[in-house]
């Protein structure tokens, strides 16, 4: 961790306030940059009068829904059909599951993008569903920005009154992250055995494989 540490406090030398907004861009594109650094970080630096806070604050989402229209872009290249193809290939998965998912992205997309932005692990992931769906982009980009505009406040805020403990921030995080994996890690078991359950009774009904 120390050398991203490291890192991310070069940058923020070299560039100030837009190299918060690239480590959080780069943070969205590939998790293993913590946003739980980066943020306290800087905002331990803003309480050292180095770092304006308003400019750490705009900068990082920038960075924040800049990630998030990439990967929103990376879920419209996707698309529905080609999923529906990937699904028709695997093991127990049906087209009519992207169906399902989608319909259901259709109801709840606005929270859940909300919400998925004060997740870790899925803060960043939401936007490839967005994508798939084609949300309207307008309305992603707000909702991005409203769940960023939360949790990047949080962060920065709690690294500028941390001080130099701005490190425990990412204790208490790491924290609340384990419990969320514990979460999807049973509802994806659950979602398992649903899935299994189905094609052992399907297989039962037709006497034969199915898909």
């Amino acid at each position: 961790m120390q050398p991203l540490i490291d890192w991310i406090v070069h940058l923020m030398e070299v560039l100030g306030a837009p190299g918060v907004g690239i480590a959080i861009l780069l943070e969205n594109l590939f998790p293993p940059i913590p946003s739980e650094v980066v943020l306290p970080l800087a905002g331990f630096t803003v309480s050292q009068g180095s770092l304006n806070a308003a400019s750490v604050f705009v900068w990082s989402l920038l960075g924040s829904v800049g990630g998030a229209y990439v990967l929103y872009g990376l879920g419209a290249w996707l698309g529905a059909d080609r999923l529906r193809r990937i699904a028709y290939k695997m093991w127990l998965v049906r087209e009519s599951d992207v169906d399902n998912s989608l319909e259901f992205f259709r109801k709840y997309g606005k929270v859940s993008v909300l919400v998925g932005r004060l997740i870790p692990g899925i803060r960043s992931l939401i936007s490839i569903p967005a994508g798939l769906d084609r949300m309207n982009v307008v309305t992603f980009g707000l909702w991005t920005l409203i769940g960023s505009a939360i949790w990047n406040a949080i962060l920065i805020t709690l690294g500028f009154y941390m001080g130099e403990n701005w490190h425990v921030v990412e204790e208490y995080i790491n924290t609340y992250s384990h419990v969320v994996y514990l979460i999807l890690a049973l509802v994806i078991v659950g979602f398992l055995a649903f899935f299994i359950r189905r094609e052992v009774k399907e297989r039962a009904g037709t006497g034969g494989t199915t898909k």
